[in-house]
């Protein structure tokens, strides 16, 4: 058991370092590696791997996916605030608040719609 999550914060962490590092020589791929659903996938598949459970895994790939688009807001907000040189902490922030706003609305629409988030 133990072995196994470790393959999996080993091979999560190599994603994360791939990315950070290709984004130091070319923000615009590093961007690209970082939007590519890599992570959820990785999840997904461990996931699966554990449980065999297919309503288990489409709930989690939707709710990965209404996520996703609740957070969209918070890159715009980071990006906007780092332009206009707000100074990285400040930007980190909203961009996070931003994110917990989303994240909020969605699960209040989630209860009401019946959402599985």
């Amino acid at each position: 058991m133990w072995l196994h999550l470790a393959i999996k914060a080993l091979v999560s962490g190599i994603l994360i370092a791939a990315a950070s590092e290709v984004a130091r020589r070319n923000p615009g791929w590093g961007g690209l590696i970082a939007s590519l659903p890599l992570t959820s996938l990785l999840a997904l598949i461990w996931l699966w791997r554990d449980t065999h459970d297919p309503v288990r895994a489409a709930d989690f790939i939707a709710g990965t996916a209404l996520y996703v688009i609740a957070a969209l807001p918070a890159f715009a907000v980071i990006a906007a605030l780092l332009r206009k040189n707000a100074g990285f902490a400040p930007a980190l922030l909203a961009g996070t608040l931003a994110a917990m706003a989303g994240y909020l609305l969605l699960m209040w629409a989630g209860r009401r719609w019946g959402l599985a988030v």
